[in-house]
């Protein structure tokens, strides 16, 4: 009987932090990560001047800005992937409880900066947008729920689970932000039915979700507009999916050239929502092919490596932040070609914003805590064992 995963070995009695840590870290993961921060970067020195030279500000304001909200969340990954399980869920339940504050007083403290949606907290030289950090703290929280579900004489953790995720949904459609209220109870979904759920009750939420977007439709203007826009039979050259699709069109597959772009002159979201329309146009399919490589791999790998993982907590927390960083990059990169309605979803580690990054590096830090090797006996093993 194998006492290891993925070909660890037994932590070393007294073996220092950091070769422990590297040692048992997914570097294939954490390297795709780099690159993504890499590519980001590439992208904001070719997306960004055109907004700096708009607002009076240096060619590369936005871009220096990027890179030091950048390191930060590098210095966040790491710091937080270091953590044992046990730590990334007390912090997970500690920043949900601030995070879920904070989002409760957006519509009090909160502005929308002339966007139509009260999502940010303004600090003079920078913004916070809570549901960006709310995201991977809520996951903690229902893995944790629900993981105690399980035992024996648990609490009601599903319930409790999904009555907390449908006040945050509602905290959300009141912003109005439907995109992130829709990726929260998708992934919500996806850990319940990994928890077991029987999918007729899946099915039944989906219906129940599409019930919640026909009155959101028939009740928000701001909702209405973005359905019209994606369902129209033609694109109005003049939006911002109208402009992204042209970019889309005209970089082809080598792209029109470093700088050549001319999306970046008309949206006002390129940097931002928006940047993979960038990338298509200047540098072609082989880049935004690369980007597709790279969240894939994220993605996959870590639930690869969860799919053996025998604590039912670690099994269903980080199955919620690779599918949450993984949609959350498919719904950025849909919204681009036209495939879905407009969200104001940024694409992790890529777009502009301090929130973001800072949130996603925390996302990912928690990701490869999950995903590190440890000694345990593998879950087929258990259950042989069980068996006998």
């Amino acid at each position: 009987m194998t006492e290891m995963v993925f070909g660890s070995v037994p932590v070393r009695e007294g073996e220092p932090i950091l070769p422990r840590w590297w040692r048992t870290i997914d570097k294939w993961s954490m390297g795709c990560v780099l690159l993504l921060f890499g590519v980001g970067i590439l992208l904001g020195l070719a997306a960004s001047p055109p907004l700096a030279e708009r607002n009076g500000l240096a060619a590369f304001y936005y871009v220096q800005r990027q890179a030091f909200f950048g390191g930060v969340a590098l210095l966040v990954m790491v710091l937080v992937s270091m953590m044992s399980p046990q730590m990334v869920r007390r912090l997970g339940v500690l920043g949900a409880a601030g995070a879920f504050a904070a989002l409760a007083l957006l519509p009090v403290l909160g502005t929308d900066f002339g966007k139509g949606a009260v999502r940010w907290y303004s600090l003079g030289f920078a913004s916070v947008q809570p549901s960006e950090f709310l995201k991977p703290m809520l996951v903690i929280v229902s893995a944790w729920l629900m993981a105690a579900s399980q035992e024996i004489n648990g609490p009601p953790g599903k319930s409790i689970s999904l009555a907390l995720v449908l006040v945050v949904t509602g905290l959300l459609a009141i912003q109005p932000d439907f995109g992130q209220a829709t990726l929260v109870l998708f992934i919500w979904g996806v850990m319940y039915f990994v928890a077991g759920a029987p999918f007729l009750l899946l099915v039944a939420m989906a219906g129940m979700a599409g019930l919640g977007g026909t009155l959101a439709y028939q009740s928000s203007e701001h909702f209405a507009r973005r359905i019209d826009g994606f369902l129209a039979p033609e694109v109005d050259p003049r939006t911002q999916l109208g402009y992204a699709t042209d970019a889309i069109r005209e970089g082809g597959f080598f792209g029109v050239g470093v700088g050549e772009g001319s999306v970046k002159w008309s949206l006002p979201d390129a940097h931002t929502d928006f940047i993979i329309a960038v990338a298509a146009e200047e540098f072609g399919l082989i880049l935004v092919a690369f980007i597709i490589l790279l969240y894939t791999t994220i993605t996959v790998r870590s639930l690869r490596r969860l799919v053996r993982e025998r604590d039912p907590f670690i099994r269903l927390a980080g199955t919620g932040l690779a599918c949450t960083f993984g949609v959350q990059a498919i719904i950025n990169m849909g919204v681009a070609v036209r495939l879905l309605p407009a969200k104001g979803m940024t694409l992790p580690f890529v777009s502009y914003g301090g929130s973001s990054l800072i949130a996603g590096g925390m996302m990912l830090g928690m990701l490869l805590a999950f995903t590190r090797t440890r000694p345990q006996g593998e879950i087929g093993d258990i259950l042989l064992r069980r068996r006998r």
